[in-house]
Formats: C-alpha cells, structure tokens, sequence
C-alpha cells in the first residue's frame, strides 16, 4: 500500500512493501534518452558535415538508421518483454543502448581519417536498444499501476515523451557549441548508468508466459515497415524518383506496402499466438488511439524541420537562440502532462485528448500565420507554449487509452502495436513534410523572387529569378550565400542583388513553410475526430481487476 499525494495506490503485483511508483525512475530515464535521441542529432547536422566530411545525405543517415530499426523491431521487443519478461528485456536494452552512445561518440576516433559509416552502423545498433526498452515502459506501468491511478503514472511517462522530443534541440545545441558533437552521444552514459542501477534493484520480475516467436512474422514486419520508412524517409532524396536498377522509390515503398498486407494476413491466420495479435484492434479504442498516436508523432516530428531552418536559415539565430524558441513548448509540456493524466483519471480520457488535439492544430495553425522573415522571434513563443500545452494534455491520457484493455497476456503486444505505429507516424510525418516543402519552395521561392525583380534593374531581372530559382533548388539555398551573382556586377548593383536574393529566399521559404504546416493541421483535425469517436467508459470497466501473481524479488 503506497500513497501519492493523498491517493491510496494498491499496485496490481507484490513490490515487497516498495511504492509502485519506485519503478518509474529507471523506465523514466531510459524512455528520456530514446526519446532525445530522435531529436538531438538533428541540429549537429552542419558539425557532423563537416567532422566527417560527409555529403547531407550520408549525415541523414545517422538518424535514418536509428529511426528505421527502432521503428521496424519494436513489435518484436513487445513479445520478447511478454516471453522473457519486461524487466530482462527492458535491462538487455538499456545496456545496448547504452554502450552504442559511447561508441557513437567515439566512431570519429576509429580509422586513420574519419569515417561517418562507423556512426550510421553505431546508430542503427543504438535503435536496436530503444526498440528493445520502449514497448517495456509502457507495459510495466500497465501491469504494475490499478486502472484507476494508472494515468497519473501514464502522465509522467507522457511528460518524458513531450519534454524529451522538444528538448533534445536545445540539449544538442549547448552541446554542440560547447564541448562538441561527440557528448551529444557521451550524455547518454552517466544517465544510462543510473538507469540501469534503479533498473536492476527497482523492476520487478513479472510473471512471462511461454509463447512462440513468430520469426515468419517478425520477418515480414521488419522487411515490410523498413521498406516502407526507408521509401517514406529517403525518399526526396531521390526525388521521389529513381533508386538503382528497375527500382523507383514508390516501388520499394509498394513492396514494403504488400509485405504489411502479407504480415497482417499472417497475423489473422496465426490468431493469439501471432506477433500482433489482430484481436487488439477489436477494441475501439485501441485502434482509435493507435491512428491518434500516429497523428500526434506526426506532428512533433514534423513541425520541427521547417521551423528549424526558418529560425537559424532565415532569421539567423544560432543552434542554441533557435532551440530557446522553442523552449516554452518543453517546459508547458512538462508542467501540463502529469495534471492531464490525473484528470484522465476523474473525467473521460478521450475529451482531455481531444482538447490536447485541438491546442495542437491551433498552435500550428497560429505558427503558419506568423511565419515572416521581417517577424520578431518572440512572436513564435506564444504558440509555441500552446504547442506544449497540446502535447501535455494528449500523450499521457492517449496512451491510458490505449492499454486501458489490455490484459498480462497482451501488454507487451500492444505496447509494442501502439509504439511502433506511433513511430512510424513520425517518419512518415518528416518524410511527408520535407517532401511537400520541398515541392512548395519550387513555386513560392521563383515567385517572390519575380516580385523582388521588378525592384532591380532591367538588365539584371531574368538572370536574377534564374539564380534565386536554381538555388532554391538546393539543400544549401537557404544559405545567403547560395545565390551566385552574375559576372561583372557594380559593386552598389551587388549589394541590391544580394539583398534582395536574401529577401526572396526568406519571403519564400516563409510561404512554403506556412503552407506545409497546414497539412500538419489536417492530420491533426483526424486525431480530433478519431479521439472524439473513442469510447468515454473509464478506464476501469476495461482493465483487469485482480493482482497478477507475487512477482519475484527484484535483484
């Protein structure tokens, strides 16, 4: 019997007189640093360019290979948790996780010149790890905490994933600009460390079942989502077009789409013993909060790229000013997560996640509107605080929703369904967005430079909106230095040119920018509407009432 905050907590297995919230700190550190690390590389890329001296598709790697095997192993972790037990598993992880953010960090030692593919492999092994712990945090407090006290506990989860996703920015930068790229990896040790001692004297051992692994399925999955976010995620790197041989990317995106159509009849076939198990998404509200957990990874992920380059591209600020920005969102995230879980614990879940939605949309939407290259950094601040108070209120009660029906027998599985759904919406939402934006800044850009050309002189204009419209082409034409001046230029009619290419590739990338972001806003009305269709039973008439059997002494 523990208590928190006044409120009586029975935990659902024998913690041998400990709190059940002792075994948030361990599950808590290790979902932090997986949740960073999807971020925090992100505003090294220009270091990492340069320190391997590596093209910007060989640094998209770095994070691409993280991104693919956290996404694609994640169900088969959730069923590994459920045979071998969540805190085996949890703690193999740890210690994979651990041990690859050193070698991250040391990968620029190796060799006699630097060598980025030693960081790509590092990462892609670093993933492996977040894959084997996440499925584990959240089926551990499911299996641990009664339904009744089971959001609060879900809210400080969710505050790690609101807080972690928004922070890794602002940690990277310090970092970066500081004692360089290398501690952006080196962090995650001494956290690691401690993790791992909470984790071997705090977990219990819960009961496992003796269950087959599925390897047809585990095949299937892994080739099949890979394909897939491999498509999703390179693919404006190809231009949507050509790979190698008779391969396109929509050809491997296809693929991938027929192998998930081949594992999920494989999955209908094998019934309760499959990977994923299909009579998960006969309920309600696990296949809602499955879509929503999507939408809102969407979202976080991909309203961090346009406005990352907007911040430090157009209006100039450094890593560390640009992640500042955005540092009200993290802060509101974290004050506002634990409050939503404890009210998702007193009122239907669905409206405090349907509210959270709806502050999203309106954050985005406001952030469209504001986007000007003339515009004051401040301006962004306010929406941005909206954007956290969004996150607090959706992650914590969305994900109460759903495991509110899973049992001993499912947790793993379904915490494994719901993580990997929710990080391939995330790839999704960055690939969808880089896309898009793309695509727009190849109309927007030519057009605000035709409107600052009719400011030049005549002579100048054509040769003009074709060197501002080439370099808007490029990963580097948001530079002020991307726009090549046509030889022989007075040095006044230079400056102008200058300017005025500055001002055109600012006014446009504004444009596009704002433009995107309207389909974030789209993608998030669905997550408004899916949480509204949920059922508004508590979480209580769904979960299991009775303790599972004593666990074992942690240890």
């Amino acid at each position: 019997m523990s208590t928190d905050t006044g409120r009586t907590v029975t935990p659902l297995v024998d913690l041998h007189g400990r709190s059940a919230w002792s075994v948030l700190p361990p599950l808590i550190l290790g979902f932090f640093m997986i949740m960073v690390d999807t971020t925090i590389v992100n505003i090294a890329i220009p270091t990492l360019t340069d320190a391997f001296s590596a093209s910007l598709v060989e640094v998209g790697w770095v994070n691409s290979s993280y991104l693919l095997t956290y996404a694609t192993l994640m169900l088969l972790a959730g069923r590994l948790g459920d045979r071998y037990g969540q805190k085996a598993i949890f703690v193999a992880g740890l210690v994979v996780f651990t041990v690859f953010s050193f070698l991250c960090g040391f990968s620029g030692e190796l060799g006699s010149t630097p060598e980025i593919g030693w960081l790509i492999a590092f990462r892609a092994l670093q993933g492996i790890g977040a894959a084997l712990m996440t499925p584990q945090t959240m089926s551990m407090i499911t299996r641990v905490f009664p339904a009744q006290q089971r959001g609060a506990a879900l809210g400080l989860w969710g505050a790690t994933a609101g807080v972690a996703t928004i922070t890794g920015p602002l940690l990277g930068g310090v970092l970066v600009e500081t004692v360089g790229w290398e501690w952006i990896f080196y962090v995650n040790i001494p956290v690691g460390v401690v993790a791992l001692w909470f984790a071997v004297t705090r977990l219990p051992h819960l009961a496992s079942r003796e269950t087959s692994i599925d390897v047809l399925g585990v095949v299937l999955s892994i080739l099949g989502l890979g394909l897939v976010v491999f498509g999703l995620q390179e693919g404006s790197t190809y231009d949507w077009g050509h790979l190698w041989g008779p391969f396109t990317v929509w050809n491997v995106v296809g693929l991938g789409l027929v192998l998930v159509g081949v594992f999920v009849w494989w999955q209908h076939r094998l019934g309760d013993v499959a990977l994923l198990p299909l009579r998960l998404f006969r309920s309600r509200n696990f296949s809602l909060a499955n879509v929503d957990g999507m939408a809102v990874s969407f979202a976080m992920i991909a309203i961090f790229f346009p406005l990352t380059i907007f911040l430090q591209s157009v209006l100039g600020l450094t890593p560390i000013h640009a992640a500042l920005v955005m540092a009200p969102g993290s802060l509101v995230s974290g004050v506002v997560a634990p409050f939503a879980g404890r009210w998702s614990d007193r009122v239907p879940g669905k409206w405090v996640v349907a509210a959270g939605f709806a502050a999203i949309a309106a954050a985005v939407g406001w952030l469209a509107l504001v986007l000007d290259p003339a515009a004051s950094p401040y301006v962004l601040l306010a929406p941005m605080a909206l954007f956290g108070v969004g996150t607090g209120l959706t992650f914590s009660p969305l994900s109460n929703l759903a495991t509110s029906g899973l049992d001993a027998r499912t947790a793993g599985a379904g915490a494994g369904a719901f993580n990997t759904n929710r990080q391939v919406g995330g790839v999704i939402g960055s690939a969808a967005v880089v896309a898009l934006l793309s695509s727009r800044l190849g109309v927007t850009i030519p057009a605000a430079a035709q409107d600052a050309a009719a400011g030049l002189p005549e002579q100048y204009r054509a040769a003009f909106v074709d060197g501002v419209s080439a370099a808007a082409g490029s990963a580097e034409g948001m530079g002020q230095g991307a726009f090549r001046l046509p030889p022989g230029v007075p040095d006044d009619v230079a400056a102008q040119l200058a300017a005025a290419a500055q001002d055109a590739v600012g006014t446009g990338f504004a444009t596009a920018a704002a433009q995107t972001l309207l389909l974030v806003v789209a993608v998030l009305v669905v997550g408004v509407v899916c949480a509204a269709f949920m059922s508004a039973a508590p979480a209580s008439s769904a979960a299991p009432a009775t303790p599972e059997a004593p666990a074992r002494p942690a240890g």
